[in-house]
């Protein structure tokens, strides 16, 4: 079993990014026993705000294993942030062109390696008015079958207070301090899922196990129960048309998502993803 040294850029990284992370936030880490010390694995995490990847960056360095994230082409492109990105090792993800299944490759042949691949799987913030997870895309899943890591889910809460998703003023809310709240729980069961074709149907639905897992370390973090239903991506979609992420209403089964979060019963469309991971739509990166 081998596992990813800690390079020079990510050391780099860790030393600029760290100190006023300690400063500025509080930080309520749980979980860190889950996180395999050697071997490559997969890690799938909710996203509700800008400020996610740093924040939980920041709580799997100080295991030892860093992850690779997904994220936009664009920040690859010269300057001193493209240069960190390349030299830490994230993965470029290259949206609607011929390319666009590099980075599904390249985060197998990672976990082959014995690294850690970080996957957002709703792709995007989520856009739950809760912010409770969204229905994920099968990026994740896809590559966990494929490669039969294990997959460890992690919640993340508390940065979104001090940076707020979607905000029409982006205006960072630092003081109080706020606390950076993560959990990681024990890898997801998806051995009924090995061996057989990955059909779109078979993909939702490791997916949607993956997504309950997640959303079921969030439920612990936030201590209330999470809701009934999860809201689908066409919801999302339509919030985006709308310019807001606002809920007409509990019973609007038109554009939610009709399982519920803590069974995998429903079926849905197939995603439209080849490797969703941490910003596949808006590139955020640790």
């Amino acid at each position: 079993m081998s596992r990813r040294r800690i390079g020079f850029w990510y050391r780099l990284a860790a030393a600029l990014v760290k100190p006023p992370l300690v400063v500025l936030f509080k930080r309520d880490w749980r979980g860190t026993e889950h996180i395999p010390a050697e071997g490559g694995f997969i890690t799938a995490v909710n996203h509700n705000s800008y400020l996610d990847p740093l924040s939980y960056a920041h709580f799997q360095y100080n295991t030892g294993r860093v992850p690779r994230f997904l994220a936009k082409e664009s920040l690859f492109r010269g300057g001193f942030v493209g240069r960190v990105m390349r030299g830490t090792g994230q993965i470029p993800v290259y949206r609607d062109t011929a390319d666009a299944a590099a980075a599904f490759r390249a985060a197998v042949e990672a976990i082959n390696k014995g690294e850690c691949v970080a996957f957002y799987p709703e792709g995007t913030l989520t856009r739950d008015p809760a912010l409770w997870p969204m229905e994920g895309k099968t990026g994740a899943a896809r590559v966990a079958l494929l490669t039969k890591a294990p997959v460890v889910p992690v919640a993340q809460w508390g940065a979104h207070e001090a940076v707020p998703p979607y905000a029409r003023r982006k205006r960072i809310r630092l003081f109080p301090r706020k606390t950076l709240r993560v959990l990681a729980g024990p890898p997801v069961d998806l051995s009924r899922f090995h061996g057989r074709e990955p059909t779109a149907e078979l993909l939702d639905e490791a997916t949607d196990v993956i997504m309950d897992a997640v959303t079921e370390q969030l439920a612990e973090l936030r201590g209330e129960p999470a809701p009934l239903q999860r809201w689908g991506r066409r919801a999302a979609l339509a919030a985006d048309r709308r310019g807001t992420a606002g809920r007409t209403g509990a019973g609007n089964t038109a554009e939610s998502t009709t399982k519920n979060t803590g069974t995998t019963g429903g079926k849905t469309a197939a995603r439209n993803d080849t490797a969703a991971g941490p910003a596949a739509a808006e590139g955020e990166s640790a």
